[in-house]
């Protein structure tokens, strides 16, 4: 049947709605293509069912193209096998859970990896029934604690999501690759330029993760790309580790007070005034610090956990909060953010502005001290104590400042694929 625009089901805007932040939010509704229900939530009117409709027929032709064959799972879900992932209690206040009328409890599914495991578990019972990959497109349900820019970011979303079983890693790899090509014609199909991109897998586990990341000025996500032609997001970079420094002919390290330097620059000042040297003026970079964090884990304790870094740099929390969890030991996503005034009056010798591990504390590289149930964690980058190499210092904003071999004061108090937006930072080491 012939759609006329006389009886087409639709009004257009002339003003831009108020809650719209961004061109493609306010285009949308502005056209017709959707209409807010709730924030994050939104009704699809004629228009943009009919686009949505082209999406999916796309990617359903990709799909069935490797062999991918589609299921259809309730949104609505019984709380039991979340529990048995220990899921239901990781995703935190991300999801949203109800009762029905006799006290069972239920969510609306962010995700169904529990779903098509326990499918294929009832179906198959021979390694002859494998490999098996299926997929379905499926309203998904976060708790978004800030939903914003239309339906980039809300809390009900349409997933296409796809897993296949396998015999072995080999037959895994396969798949894999099935799918990331797969993945790469829709985006053409659509004309959406992708990159894909290392990153981390978060509360969805598993052994690699790739993201296809559009390159837009309103991208949340933000990946770094070499010449050599390395790719990863901010969150899941990984560097060559360094050589090690001969401290051989450094001469012995010297222990000096550093009165009223609560802070890196006031660090840098009180050694330049009292500790001139030929090469020239000490700077930011010539010192290391501790940043103390909070990591609330999904349980809802808060744990300190120490970063010890160049006095020049800052510690980027996505990055620390996506590779937090297996140093921690516990499963599911870590919140971080800067330790509270609180948190350090639990901790006498968390003294804010001179704080330092003691040269016995110093490990290399990113290694930790204590055990899983010590209440603050240490996370460094530099090597083992040896003659001439670096000693706590006092500093300040939550931090400790260390020397480099040449300038040594004294210690104070005792640091799966996806596809996303994203903004390109243009140039990175190559690994």
């Amino acid at each position: 049947m012939v759609l006329r625009l006389s009886t087409l089901f639709l009004r257009t805007l002339r003003e831009d709605p108020s809650d719209a932040e961004v061109a493609s939010h306010r285009l949308l509704v502005r056209a017709g293509y959707i209409r807010r229900a709730a924030p994050g939530i939104y009704s699809w009117l004629p228009l943009g069912l009919r686009v949505l409709g082209k999406v999916e027929t796309i990617i359903r032709e990709e799909m069935a193209a490797i062999g991918a064959q589609e299921v259809h799972f309730p949104a609505l879900l019984p709380k039991e096998p979340y529990e048995a992932t220990n899921r239901w209690t990781e995703y935190g206040d991300g999801i949203f859970r109800l009762q029905d009328r006799k006290g069972a409890d239920y969510l609306l599914a962010p995700t169904h990896e529990e779903m098509f495991t326990l499918l294929v578990k009832d179906l198959y019972n021979s390694y002859k029934d494998l490999p098996v990959s299926l997929f379905q497109i499926q309203s998904k349900y976060r708790d978004e604690a800030r939903p914003r820019a239309g339906l980039l970011r809300g809390r009900e979303f349409i997933m296409k999501d796809s897993y296949s079983f396998d015999i072995d890693d080999a037959g895994l790899e396969r798949s894999y690759q099935l799918h990331r090509s797969a993945y790469l014609r829709i985006f053409e199909r659509l004309g959406l330029t992708v990159v894909p991109v290392a990153a981390t897998a978060g509360a969805m586990g598993g052994s690699k993760s790739e993201e296809f990341l559009h390159p837009s000025e309103i991208g949340e996500d933000t990946f770094v790309a070499s010449e050599g032609g390395y790719t990863a997001n901010v969150e899941a970079v990984t560097t060559v580790v360094p050589e090690d420094i001969d401290f051989s002919d450094a001469a012995p390290a010297e222990i000096r007070d550093t009165p009223d330097t609560p802070t890196i620059d006031t660090l840098v000042s009180h050694a330049n005034e009292v500790l001139a040297r030929d090469a020239g003026p000490w700077t930011a970079a010539d010192t290391l610090k501790n940043v103390v964090l909070a990591a609330v884990l999904p349980t809802g304790e808060r744990r300190l956990v120490i970063i010890g870094l160049p006095g020049d740099r800052t510690v980027d929390l996505k990055r620390v909060e996506a590779n937090l969890a297996p140093h921690l030991e516990v499963g599911g996503e870590v919140m971080v953010e800067p330790a509270s005034d609180e948190d350090l009056r639990k901790h006498p010798g968390l003294v804010k502005g001179y704080i330092g591990p003691g040269l016995s504390l110093m490990l290399r590289y990113s290694a930790r001290t204590g055990s899983p149930g010590s209440p603050i964690w240490w996370i460094h980058g530099w090597s083992p104590a040896r003659p001439g190499s670096p000693v706590p210092t006092s500093s300040a904003n939550m931090c400790s400042a260390w020397s480099r071999p040449a300038i040594s004061p004294g210690m104070g108090s005792s640091s799966q694929s996806r596809f996303a937006t994203a903004t390109k930072r243009p140039t990175a080491p190559d690994r």
